[in-house]
């Protein structure tokens, strides 16, 4: 049975490297994919149409949802999105949603033609395929523990001096990670701001968090410290050890 941590990540049990802490149906309400992840289209991939799709998710997940603005929009609506923005790459004008961009960059495959989070509502459902590492491996990336635009949105909190849930900082990258079925917490900001102020973040300028991170001197003085303090511990079991020796 799928278990829920106290900290809101999922624990999947048979994939323990994916840790999303919001469900399909929480990313649905919250107001995602400008209304219209689910509307009728026509894969590249697969040369097929798709109609109301919608309709195959859990009835609990979407009850009380507009389906027509919420979920099968053929119109972008960014005032649908939680943080009132629009997000992701485009191939183009007539590429509102960047199904085109997606296919175009060859992370589309036939089994889920809508994308990523079509894969995560059939994988939350209980499907699994051969793709689900290939699949989980891009959601490490883009918002795992590591990820690129986790440490970003980490890094510009700290940039800002603003506090972690502060909607006004990047909107985007929020509605990106919401996306991603992930919402920024304040135990993993504190995780991440540690390792943003050694090793900066993706897409951010160095010089941009040069009042945050640390200088070099004082991570080697620091790594010093903590080799001296580590030796010093050492020894001083050694000495105990001896002492019962002697008695």
């Amino acid at each position: 049975m799928l278990r829920r941590e106290a900290n809101g990540c999922f624990n999947f049990a048979d994939k323990p490297a994916f840790r999303p802490n919001l469900s399909p149906e929480e990313v649905l309400r919250a107001g995602a994919f400008g209304g219209g992840y689910f509307r009728d289209i026509t894969s590249t991939v697969t040369s097929e149409s798709y109609v109301d799709a919608w309709r195959e998710l859990p009835k609990d997940w979407i009850k009380g949802l507009d389906v027509k603005t919420r979920l099968a929009s053929q119109v972008y609506r960014k005032e649908v999105n939680k943080y009132g923005v629009d997000c992701g790459g485009k191939a183009g004008k007539d590429d509102a949603f960047g199904l085109k961009a997606w296919e175009t960059a060859g992370w589309m495959r036939p089994q889920d033609p809508y994308g990523w989070f079509q894969w995560y509502c059939r994988f939350f459902a209980g499907r699994r395929t051969d793709d689900d590492d290939r699949q989980i491996s891009r959601w490490v990336k883009c918002a795992g523990d590591r990820g690129r635009w986790r440490s970003n949105l980490v890094a510009k909190c700290l940039r800002d001096g603003r506090a972690f849930d502060d909607r006004t900082v990047s909107p985007v990258v929020r509605q990106t990670l919401l996306h991603w079925a992930y919402d920024l917490t304040l135990a993993d900001f504190e995780a991440a701001a540690a390792r943003v102020k050694i090793n900066g973040a993706t897409y951010v300028p160095r010089s941009s968090l040069a009042r945050v991170m640390r200088p070099p001197q004082e991570e080697e003085e620091e790594e010093e410290k903590e080799e001296e303090e580590e030796e010093e511990t050492t020894t001083t079991s050694r000495k105990k050890k001896r002492r019962r020796r002697t008695t």
